[in-house]
């Protein structure tokens, strides 16, 4: 079973970057997406940007034009650049694996595998 570990996360000032990275283990497979997913107190998780099993990017509008996704084969790491972030986008960011659909390739119900998580802070 595929298993998910992020790395790059920690406290940037407002307007600053960071380079998150989530390493696969395991088989992963061709149908599967791969996503990133925001939670942070009292929030639901959300869905942040995908790489669908098109190997399609697709960010969230809330952090379109500042987040970018990229991926060079299904075997490699995951990459979210984080640009001009926002204290809004303090949050503990998940990496996430499964057959998503292009219904729910931003939702939780599109996953089952799910890594420990990386906090972010951004300070204002």
């Amino acid at each position: 079973q595929v298993q998910l570990m992020e790395s790059g996360g920690g406290s940037v000032q407002a307007g600053g970057s960071l380079r998150l990275s989530c390493l696969a283990t395991g088989k992963m497979y061709s149908n599967y997406c791969q996503a990133w997913f925001r939670q942070s107190p009292g929030k639901e998780r959300e869905g942040v940007a995908v790489f669908d099993y098109l190997e399609q990017p697709t960010v969230a509008d809330s952090v379109k034009g500042r987040f970018t996704v990229s991926r060079e084969n299904i075997k490699k790491p995951l990459f979210l650049q984080m640009d001009t972030l926002k204290p809004e986008d303090t949050a503990i960011y998940y990496c996430a694996a499964g057959p998503c659909t292009r219904r729910n390739k931003l939702s939780t119900d599109g996953y089952d595998v799910w890594g420990q998580g990386t906090q972010v802070t951004v300070a204002s």
